[in-house]
């Protein structure tokens, strides 16, 4: 007896037959929002790479968290702009710094609402790097790892006794997390959840969040401590080094150009994993979508369910409340022709 050949497009045929049989489901709880927030008050400065996005005052911020939690995202991220930057990046660590002043303001106004607070002094110090810069004896420059985790830690510790519920340290330095995850606990925040920037790669992606936090390296680049694009082998011993340290999530950074980074991860590692599609993933498609090249809705929805697919649990996004609008509007929503 002979079978006839296999019809996978009998399975296509309709919407709810596709539903029924989707293998990756893209949903509101899956998203992370993105704020700027600088000092002031009644700002709202338009971001010019980043369509949509703005550099947020203290009351600004909260009314973008506030439509982040009525859209029923569960998370924002939150990156401060201060108005005076040093050397050591000392607005990073300031009890009264302004990302201090949004948690606590926040999590009075929003209790219910993630609050998590990135760590990294690059925001903050006035020649852009992320750590203290310091030069060698023959005239370069270079970034004190260790001298550096000390402030690093001094800032997640100020953070989580202004409310954030999770700091994610960003700066790629050697031991952060375990320098980070002992000054928690010797703090008393044994409850405050470390998001790892385990895999951040130096990306040419980053280049209108630079913008967005006036954080552009005055000299040099970050390519000593940034990961190198080409690997992945070594972003599986950051990871695992991660982890090993303390970390409680870990994130791949940027997004599209690494869903086999993600992939890795994810068959590699029984931890959450949170994938940024970063700000020049968010500007290309604005800038197709205005010029009328692409259906910004639609394609949206397939990178951020791609970056699902590959096995993020979290998507940091600039997209999260237009996504949320339309998942929320079709829960079912995917693409389609």
């Amino acid at each position: 007896m002979s079978f006839p050949p296999k019809k996978p497009r009998r399975l296509r045929r309709t919407p709810n037959v596709r539903r029924l049989v989707r293998e990756t489901a893209l949903t509101i709880d899956d998203l992370i929002l993105p704020l700027f927030v600088r000092e002031g008050k009644n700002e709202r400065r338009p971001i010019a790479s980043m369509p949509g996005c703005f550099q947020l005052s203290g009351d600004e911020l909260l009314s973008e968290a506030g439509k982040a939690s009525a859209a029923g995202i569960p998370a924002v991220i939150l990156f401060g702009i201060p108005d005076v930057k040093d050397a050591k990046g000392s607005g990073a660590y300031d009890p009264d710094g302004v990302v201090q002043h949004a948690l606590r303001a926040l999590k009075k106004s929003i209790p219910d609402l993630v609050m998590i607070a990135d760590v990294c002094l690059c925001e903050y110090t006035d020649h852009g790097h992320c750590g203290l810069v310091v030069k060698k004896p023959d005239g370069a420059w270079d970034v004190d790892n260790d001298a550096t985790l000390d402030l690093l830690a001094r800032t997640a510790v100020g953070l989580a006794d202004a409310g954030a519920d999770v700091v994610a340290p960003s700066a790629m330095m050697d031991g952060q997390v375990a320098a980070i995850r002992t000054a928690l606990d010797e703090a008393g925040h044994h409850a405050v959840a470390i998001m790892a920037y385990s895999a951040k790669y130096a990306s040419a992606f980053y280049g209108p969040f630079r913008e967005a936090a006036e954080s552009p390296p005055r000299f040099g680049d970050r390519r000593s401590y940034q990961m190198d694009p080409p690997n992945v082998r070594e972003a599986m011993r950051e990871i695992r080094l991660d982890i090993e340290e303390g970390a409680d999530l870990v994130m791949v950074k940027p997004a599209l150009a690494y869903l086999d980074v993600v992939s890795r991860a994810r068959n590699a590692f029984d931890v959450p994993i949170a994938a940024y599609n970063v700000s020049g993933e968010y500007a290309m498609l604005k800038a197709a979508a205005a010029n009328g090249w692409l259906d910004e809705t639609q394609a949206m929805l397939e990178i951020l369910g791609g970056i699902k697919r590959a096995g993020a649990d979290m998507i940091l996004t600039y997209h999260a409340l237009e996504a949320a609008a339309a998942l929320r509007s079709d829960p079912h929503a995917g693409p389609r022709e």
